[in-house]
C-alpha cells in the first residue's frame, strides 16, 4: 500500500517534546485496493464514471492504514495556488497544493506521473503537499508552497520527492524542453533513447534546495515501475496515487 513510509525529523528543535507533535509522511503504491482492472487496485481517482465506491472504500483503506479519519483532497489544475486547510473533505476550489498546521488534518496530493511533494517541519507543526507537473513547476508552486508554510511559522522544510515519470521516460518536443529548461535549468534531460525530455523531479528537487528546504528523494520511475500507476504508460487505463502528511497531536504534557 505505501512505497514509501517515514517520521519527518523534527530539526533538533530544543523545544521538540514540549507540546510539539510528529509528522508522518506516505506515498502510495497501486496494492491494496477494491478497484478492478485497469486501476486495480488502490486507484485515488474517479477514473471510471462508477468508480465513487471504490474511491470511497480504497480512501478508507488508507486512512486506516495511515492512522487518520480521512483527508483533505483538491482539485488540481497544473497550476500555483495553495489553500490552507484546517478540515478534512475537498477543497471549495481548486489548487495545487494544500497546508496546514492543524494537527490530525491529513493531506493528500493525488498524481499519475507528475511529482508528488510531501513538506514536513515538524519542529514547528506545519505540513503540505503540492502537485508538481511541467506546468506546475514552470508555474512556481514550489516556491508559492514553501512560502504559504514559512507564514504559518515554518522554517526548517524537509521535502519528499515521491514516485514520478523520470526524465529518462518523460519525452517531450524539443520546443517544449527548451521552453522548460529557460525556466526551470536543472529539469533539462535526454529519455534513454537519445531524445528531448524534460526531468521534472530535478526540476522540482533544485526549486527545493533554492527554497531552502532539506531534500529526501525518494521517487521510483512511474513509467517503469508496475507497482505504481502511469498516465504516460497506460493512457486512460491509468489510476492515481498519492502523497500524504500528517501532523500528529502532541503528546499530553
Amino acid at each position: 500500500m505505501f512505497t514509501f513510509r517515514d517520521r519527518a525529523p523534527s530539526q533538533g528543535r530544543a523545544d521538540q517534546g514540549a507540546g510539539v507533535g510528529s509528522v508522518d509522511v506516505a506515498f502510495t503504491d497501486r496494492h491494496g485496493g477494491v478497484s478492478g482492472p485497469p486501476f486495480d487496485s488502490l486507484d485515488l481517482s474517479r477514473s471510471r464514471p462508477d468508480g465513487d465506491r471504490e474511491l470511497s472504500e480504497n480512501f478508507a483503506l488508507v486512512a486506516a492504514a495511515f492512522g487518520v479519519s480521512g483527508f483533505a483532497t483538491m482539485r488540481q489544475v497544473h497550476g500555483a495556488d495553495v489553500r490552507e486547510v484546517d478540515n478534512i473533505g475537498p477543497t471549495t476550489d481548486p489548487c495545487d497544493a494544500l497546508v496546514t498546521r492543524t494537527p490530525g488534518v491529513a493531506l493528500c496530493v493525488r498524481v499519475g506521473d507528475c511529482v508528488p511533494v510531501v513538506l514536513a517541519d515538524a519542529g514547528h507543526g506545519v505540513v503540505g503537499v503540492a502537485h508538481v507537473g511541467r506546468p506546475g513547476m514552470v508555474a512556481g508552486v514550489v516556491a508559492a508552497t514553501v512560502g504559504a508554510m514559512c507564514r504559518l511559522g515554518a522554517s526548517d522544510i524537509d521535502a519528499y520527492v515521491g514516485p514520478h515519470i523520470c526524465g529518462a521516460c518523460y519525452e517531450v518536443p524539443a520546443v517544449m524542453r527548451a521552453e522548460v529548461s529557460r525556466s526551470v535549468p536543472a529539469s533539462f534531460a535526454c529519455t534513454s533513447w537519445g531524445s528531448p525530455s524534460v526531468d521534472i523531479g530535478a526540476g522540482v528537487a533544485a526549486q527545493l534546495r533554492q527554497a531552502g528546504c532539506v531534500v529526501h528523494d525518494v521517487a521510483v520511475c512511474t513509467r517503469e515501475s508496475a507497482d505504481l500507476y502511469s498516465y504516460r504508460r497506460d493512457g486512460q487505463g491509468s489510476g492515481r496515487s498519492a502523497g500524504l502528511a500528517v501532523l500528529r497531536e502532541p503528546p499530553d504534557g
